[in-house]
């Protein structure tokens, strides 16, 4: 059994997911190879091949998978996958979009979200917003599979595999690249950070957020937001952690004036340690928090960020 992981990146880099997206392929029992997608990508198809475990990275560099768009990168996929039983992506906004295609490309059914692999042909995956597991396996002949990359450990440093040119397929030309914007921070990005501090509707207003920015800047951390932070119009879109939002286990995740909704808890209850700041005892979020802090958020924030600086940070 051979497998195929489509790998997470810019262009210029290589993220840490796919690492992770290398350990759940190899979970699988079968030779694992990577697949670069990109324009100008050849730095990432040499990262790539660093990984431990891969046994080989294919690279397809042309002008029109320089944004991975859907179509031209679902097409490349489904022209590889006659030499491979299984291709893996991230859970992310890209792997969303580009997997599906394939799956219907292909005839089969996608198989999402996996938080496990107990064999080549089953895998544990959450639903009901975390609530609960489900046990799934297929029959299907390829195995097109999304991955929560958060549930996995990364794959270690230290391989030194081939990395070989294959062709582009044609552009379907389906779909067209129009703008994009960007949110560009010093801070680390939010999936892959390890400290992060979250605020919610209790924030009051977008201006309250540079109380956590301030911490986030001493402890070197992303900052993240509720939903109804993000609805209320307190922090852009890209802020938002939960169900709807970005999937993140950190190291250390602090919820700022954030209730628990089960969607947000969704998204952040496999951190390592948690911390709740919260006036209302009755938050459903301290039922996750390690540690809870009933307080004015406003008083104790700034004097988080007080300690903090005696601290040395």
């Amino acid at each position: 059994m051979a497998s195929l992981v489509i790998a997470d990146h810019n262009n210029e880099s290589l993220s840490d997911s796919t690492h992770k997206i290398v350990s759940a392929a190899a979970a699988l029992g079968s030779d694992v190879d990577v697949l670069v997608v990109g324009s100008g990508c050849g730095a990432v198809g040499e990262a790539a091949s660093k990984i431990s475990g891969v046994g080989k990275v294919l690279v397809a560099d042309a002008p029109h998978y320089e944004k991975q768009l859907a179509e031209p990168t679902a097409a490349l996929i489904v022209q590889l996958m006659a030499n491979y039983d299984a291709a893996l992506a991230g859970a992310t906004t890209t792997g969303k979009n580009v997997m599906p295609r394939v799956a219907a490309l292909l005839d089969v059914m996608q198989i999402s979200d996996i938080v496990e692999v107990q064999s080549a042909d089953t895998f544990v995956r959450p639903i009901y917003a975390g609530n609960a597991m489900q046990t799934v396996q297929s029959g299907d002949p390829k195995k097109i599979i999304t991955v929560r990359t958060t549930a996995f450990k990364a794959a270690e440093e230290g391989g030194s595999a081939a990395v070989e040119n294959v062709d582009a397929v044609d552009d379907p030309g389906l779909s067209s690249f129009v703008s994009e914007e960007l949110t560009k921070s010093d801070r680390p990005e939010l999936t892959a950070a390890k400290i992060i501090i979250s605020g919610g509707r209790g924030m009051q207003s977008g201006e309250n957020f540079a109380l956590l920015e301030k911490v986030a800047d001493k402890l070197n951390a992303a900052i993240g937001a509720s939903r109804a932070a993000v609805d209320a119009g307190f922090v852009p879109n890209d802020y938002q952690v939960g169900q709807t939002g970005k999937v993140v286990a950190p190291e250390l995740y602090i919820a700022v004036g954030i209730s628990g909704a089960i969607q947000h808890l969704a998204g952040m209850k496999d951190s390592k340690v948690i911390v709740a700041i919260n006036k209302d005892e009755e938050a459903p979020i301290f039922q996750v928090a390690d540690y809870g802090l009933v307080a004015d958020l406003f008083q104790a924030v700034p004097e988080l960020e007080e300690e903090l600086a005696k601290a040395g940070l």
